[in-house]
C-alpha cells in the first residue's frame, strides 16, 4: 500500500451550470500534483460529497484515479450515514483502483460507539481496501471516541484516521492508544503542524486547493523536525486557513479557485451559496494577495 502521509488535498468538485466540470477537475489536479501534493481526496466533505448523486460521485473518484494515474495516493470519499451505501461507494471506490477510501462517521443518525463500530466493521467485512476513518464532530455531532479509535485500529484494513475535532488532547490520545504503524492525520489546517509534532503524519487540508507548495513544505517541514520552517509556513499560512472557513465551506476555497483561474467557477451546490458576504470576500482576497496567490 501507498503510505498515506504529508499534505494531502480535500479536493474541491468543480462545477458549472449544475453539472460536475469534469475538465476543471483534470485542470485542478494537474495544478495540485504540479504543486507537490502528496495525496488527492476526491469527494470528501469540501467535494461535496453530500449533495452529489452516486452516478456523479462514482465518476469523480474514476476520473481522479485516472488523472492521477499512481503518481500519488488517491484517498477516495465514501462515507454514508447508510451503511449500506458506505459499502456500495467503497465498493465503487476499490473497482476504481483508488488506493484507499475516507469513511467518515455517520451524520445526523448520532450513533453509539458500538454503533460506530459495527457501521466500520460492516464496510471493512464487505470490501478489502485501506481505510482512514474520519472523525469530524462539528459536521456529525458524534464524536467517535479514542478507544473506539483504537478498537477500530486492531480491524485489518483500518490504517489510519482524519481527526478533525480540533483538539490536540483527542489527538495525542488516539496516537497513544493506537498502534505505531496507524497513521494519524489532522483534519483542520491550523492543527496540522502541531498533529505532526506530537505524533501525526500529516493533513487532510482544505487551504492546500490553493496553496498545495506551501503546505506541502510545511508538512515535509515538520515531519522532518524543521521547526523553525514548519512555524514559519504555519503562520505564513494561517490567516488563508482561516479565510477558508469565514462562509460555509467550500465556498471560499471554490472563491479562491475562481480567482487563480484554476477554476471556471466558484459554483456550489444547494443548500450551499456561494460567498455574499462581502468582508468575507475582501478578506479572502487580501490574504490571498498576502500569498502571491493574486
Amino acid at each position: 500500500m501507498k503510505t498515506l502521509q504529508g499534505a494531502i488535498t480535500a479536493l474541491v468538485t468543480p462545477m458549472a451550470n449544475g453539472v460536475v466540470d469534469e475538465q476543471g477537475l483534470v485542470d485542478l489536479i494537474e495544478f495540485q500534483i504540479a504543486g507537490g501534493i502528496h495525496g488527492i481526496v476526491p469527494c470528501g466533505t469540501t467535494g461535496e460529497s453530500a449533495t452529489l448523486n452516486f452516478e456523479e460521485h462514482k465518476r469523480v473518484i474514476e476520473l481522479t484515479v485516472k488523472t492521477v494515474n499512481g503518481r500519488v495516493p488517491v484517498i477516495a470519499g465514501t462515507g454514508a450515514n447508510s451503511t449500506l451505501e458506505a459499502i456500495e461507494l467503497t465498493e465503487s471506490a476499490r473497482n476504481s483502483g483508488a488506493d484507499a477510501v475516507l469513511s467518515v462517521v455517520p451524520y445526523y443518525n448520532k450513533p453509539s460507539q458500538e454503533g460506530l463500530y459495527q457501521h466500520f466493521k460492516a464496510i471493512l467485512d464487505a470490501v478489502d481496501i485501506p481505510m482512514l476513518l474520519y472523525n469530524v464532530p462539528g459536521r456529525t455531532v458524534t464524536n467517535m471516541l479514542p478507544a473506539t479509535v483504537a478498537r477500530l485500529a486492531a480491524l485489518p484494513n483500518v490504517v489510519g484516521i482524519k481527526e478533525a475535532s480540533g483538539s490536540l488532547n483527542q489527538v495525542s490520545e488516539i496516537i497513544q492508544m493506537c498502534p505505531d504503524d496507524f497513521t494519524v492525520l489532522s483534519g483542520d489546517d491550523f492543527t496540522a503542524m502541531p498533529t505532526v509534532l506530537v505524533g501525526g503524519k500529516g493533513v487532510i487540508s482544505v487551504v492546500s486547493n490553493l496553496e498545495p507548495g506551501k503546505m506541502a513544505a510545511m508538512i515535509a517541514a515538520a515531519l522532518r523536525g524543521d521547526l523553525l520552517e514548519a512555524r514559519a509556513l504555519h503562520y505564513a499560512l494561517f490567516p488563508l486557513m482561516g479565510a477558508m472557513f469565514c462562509y460555509p465551506s467550500p465556498a471560499p476555497a471554490k472563491k479562491g479557485l475562481e480567482l487563480m483561474g484554476k477554476i471556471s467557477s466558484a459554483e456550489v451546490r444547494l443548500p450551499m451559496t456561494q460567498i455574499d458576504d462581502q468582508a468575507c470576500l475582501d478578506r479572502l482576497q487580501a490574504d490571498m494577495r498576502e500569498l502571491g496567490l493574486l
